[in-house]
């Protein structure tokens, strides 16, 4: 139960699920969700704490990644059944984001624009 606790805002999911596949910085956060920075690291700090995702520091970025990808699998679970469509969950995970300013995403969209 604290768990579902801790997932439980849908914005904590939403996280989870965009650093699911990949890790991400909390700008690439803000792009493909919409929220502010603020918002994104108090939710990050919750995760942090409980031992859901971890972070790495590269420079000026810090990148955040799941401790437990096995999470994913729930988070799809609940979403199937509360009627999310799993489109949803895999448009968060999306790379690269046009309008994102963070490195990964810069570096993708110039590898795709020079080929």
């Amino acid at each position: 139960s604290r768990l579902m606790y801790l997932i439980g805002q849908p914005a904590r999911i939403q996280i989870l699920m965009a650093i699911g596949t990949q890790e991400a910085c909390v700008c690439h956060l803000e792009a493909v969700l919409g929220l502010r920075q603020a918002c994104i690291s108090q939710h990050l700090m919750a995760l942090r704490d409980a031992n859901l995702v971890s972070m790495r520091r590269a420079g000026r970025n810090i990148y955040y990644s799941l401790t437990q990808p096995e999470i994913l699998t729930v988070i799809n679970q609940v979403g199937i059944l509360a009627g999310t469509s799993p489109e949803t969950f895999r448009n968060l995970s999306k790379r690269p984001v046009a309008d994102c300013p963070c490195p990964q995403c810069r570096m993708e969209l110039d590898t795709e624009l020079s080929c």
